[in-house]
């Protein structure tokens, strides 16, 4: 069947480009893009370490903490010192990367939530260690990992839990960058109709929030739900 088939209309519709023709991640082809144009010699990233502002810690170290092999992350190194100097990326970076990828819809409110989710200590900037163990786990990470990491992202106050209200915000940031290409036909009230449905089910104990076992439980058991928390996948 065509990328656009819905199945069945009560479920998750597809988006109507498979995942791979619509992105392969947004962040690592904005980091491999800005190294293009440059040839340099892959040793160079060791030397380059010590010419930033923010020197991250030792490649070795990193390969130790991701998936990423010593090479990979030399070349998102190199990416990175290109597109930000300082060692850092804010939170404007992101909200320009995500508009370029995401032309069609409004990007702003997602890249902000995004954002945060990577942004560790809390303090307004991402330093290169926090940017590719985040992306090691979205990109290479077990089913867990990767679970608690959308928990990570939909809890947008931090406090441990999850609310009905920022499901909603962060699914509605989703709708609202994808536009009209996420869906064949998109209702305004689709995205409370998902959450209606994925809050009930998680909510095991109807005490309003939802805690980060009951995330997992409910999404490790659910398929429909399993798929449906993939689309974050299509938009990283």
């Amino acid at each position: 069947p065509a990328p656009g088939r819905v199945r069945d209309s009560g479920k998750w519709q597809k988006p109507r480009f498979s995942r791979k023709a619509l992105m392969k991640c947004c962040l690592v082809k904005w980091i491999i893009a800005s190294t293009q144009p440059q040839d340099k010699d892959s040793s160079d990233s060791d030397l380059e370490l010590s010419t930033v502002r923010h020197q991250p810690e030792g490649l070795d170290q990193l390969q130790a903490q991701t998936k990423f092999t010593r090479k990979e992350l030399q070349s998102l190194y190199r990416g990175f010192k290109n597109e930000c100097p300082s060692g850092m990326v804010d939170e404007d970076t992101f909200k320009t990367i995500y508009s370029q990828f995401f032309p069609q819809g409004d990007a702003t409110t997602y890249a902000h939530f995004l954002f945060n989710a990577f942004d560790i200590d809390r303090n307004g900037s991402i330093r290169f260690e926090d940017f590719v163990i985040g992306l090691s786990v979205l990109l290479r990470g077990s089913v867990t990992e990767k679970l608690n990491w959308a928990f990570n992202l939909y809890d947008i106050n931090k406090d441990g839990y999850i609310t009905k209200e920022e499901m909603l915000a962060i699914m509605k940031s989703i709708y609202d960058m994808m536009g009209r290409y996420t869906y064949p036909c998109v209702r305004d009230e689709a995205p409370y109709e998902h959450v209606d449905k994925f809050f009930q089910k998680m909510d095991k104990n109807r005490d309003g929030v939802v805690t980060i076992e009951e995330f997992i439980e409910t999404c490790q058991k659910d398929e429909n739900i399993m798929n449906s928390m993939q689309l974050f996948e299509n938009v990283i």
